[in-house]
């Protein structure tokens, strides 16, 4: 009793407001990712699954994994969506905060606009970029066409050549306000004295961006690197309307080809161990990043 009482004490008041949100992600987080690894090691099918037999097979998923063409084309879309549109979306991003993190009219306002890219639902987005993209009646080909650029319309969705860039602009149409705010934020954490004393010194607009901006920005950039790698690694739903992997798997993602694997071709297991090397993956650049954070704090210590 006196344990219990000591427990309720003022201090202990937190623990007691975090509980809820505990609870909720140890049901809905950590038990879907426990099963998940398991299910990982172990044979299931549609067949066996009505039957509820579960053969644990150890690595074998991982080793047919490795022998599978379309996994590999998978990783190596994922790595390249998740460059291209990390490098855009920084570059734009970036070239954004520093224009309204001047001092002028309409500017809160129109940052506000600029922010209903990354509050709209990814599959609303999803389903417009497809319907601009499309091959007779999309606003990009009616464009290019108006314009003479081209000749005849472009096949951007079912041509397995080009059909990742319709999907990259997309993802960083999407991304371009989550850069801005938080590079915005880095900005004006940066004290006007020292932009000040640089001028006095002689420094000009680049010398003080390469030298003082940047410099300053470190921890902030790269945190936003790691957190928009993060996010743009486990991308599912934008792709998976616009063109559900294909043409030929020409966009195909690890994200996508778990849910093929899984709900597709009913293969859950084999499905459940593309998540797993995605989830490892994550993991890793998850680590990365808590080491990148914690070496910011303590730097202010």
């Amino acid at each position: 009793m006196n344990r219990m009482k000591a427990f309720f004490r003022h201090e202990n008041v937190g623990l007691l407001f975090a509980l809820p949100a505990v609870v909720y992600m140890l049901i809905f987080v950590g038990y879907p990712i426990v099963h998940n690894i398991i299910l990982g090691f172990q044979d299931v099918d549609v067949m066996n699954f009505l039957r509820g037999q579960k053969h644990f097979v150890g690595f074998e998923n991982y080793v047919e994994l490795f022998h599978d063409e379309v996994f590999f084309k998978s990783v190596g879309n994922t790595f390249v969506f998740t460059v291209c549109c990390l490098f855009f979306q920084f570059l734009i991003g970036f070239a954004l905060a520093m224009f309204f993190n001047r001092k002028f009219s309409f500017a809160r306002p129109v940052r506000g606009i600029l922010m209903m890219p990354w509050m709209i639902p990814m599959t609303i987005t999803a389903l417009m970029f497809k319907f601009m993209f499309s091959t007779k009646v999309g606003v990009v080909n009616n464009i290019l066409t108006g314009l003479g650029i081209t000749s005849a319309n472009i096949e951007w969705l079912t041509d397995q050549n080009i059909a990742m860039i319709p999907v990259i602009i997309a993802n960083v149409w999407i991304g371009i306000p989550f850069n801005m705010i938080l590079i915005s934020t880095g900005l004006t954490s940066i004290p006007g004295e020292v932009y000040e004393s640089a001028a006095i010194d002689g420094a000009g607009p680049f010398q003080k961006f390469i030298r003082i901006t940047l410099p300053l920005m470190r921890s902030t950039i790269e945190s936003i690197l790691v957190l928009g790698f993060i996010y743009t690694f486990k991308v599912y739903d934008l792709v998976y309307v616009m063109t559900s992997g294909g043409p030929v798997n020409s966009t195909q993602l690890m994200s996508t080809y778990s849910y093929k694997l899984s709900f597709d071709n009913f293969l859950y297991s084999k499905g459940s161990a593309v998540a797993n090397a995605l989830l490892v993956i994550l993991l890793l650049v998850g680590i990365v990043y808590l080491r990148i954070t914690t070496r910011g704090e303590d730097a202010y210590e």
